[in-house]
C-alpha cells in the first residue's frame, strides 16, 4: 500500500533535520510560504521550475464533449487550465534505483 506524504510530515521532517535549527512553527511557517508562492505564480499563469526535483506546468485544455456519468447525456465540458508535473530526469532515475 502506498503513503502519502501529508503536509504536516514534511513539517516535521524539516523541523528534525534540524539542520536550520528550526522550531516545528517556524518550519510550518516556510512550508506555507513555499506552498503559497507556488501557488500564486501557477495562478498568474507562470510556470515553477524546481531544478533536480520537476516542472509544474499551467497547461490550458480547450472545449470539449463529455458525458454526465450518472445520466449519460452528453454536454460540452468549458476550457479551462489544468496544472501538469513533469519530474526532471534525476528525479525519475532515484524513483528508478538509479542514483542518489
Amino acid at each position: 500500500m502506498n503513503h502519502t506524504l501529508t503536509k504536516s510530515e514534511i513539517v516535521a521532517s524539516i523541523q528534525k533535520a534540524n539542520r536550520f535549527a528550526f522550531t516545528t512553527g517556524k518550519a510550518k511557517e516556510t512550508v506555507e510560504i513555499l506552498i503559497e508562492i507556488i501557488k500564486r505564480t501557477l495562478a498568474s499563469g507562470e510556470n515553477v521550475l524546481v531544478s533536480g526535483f520537476g516542472k509544474f506546468c499551467v497547461q490550458s485544455k480547450r472545449e470539449r464533449r463529455g458525458r454526465n456519468p450518472a445520466t449519460g447525456d452528453a454536454l460540452m465540458l468549458a476550457p479551462r487550465k489544468v496544472v501538469t508535473f513533469k519530474c526532471s530526469g534525476r528525479l525519475r532515475g532515484r524513483i528508478n534505483g538509479k542514483g542518489k
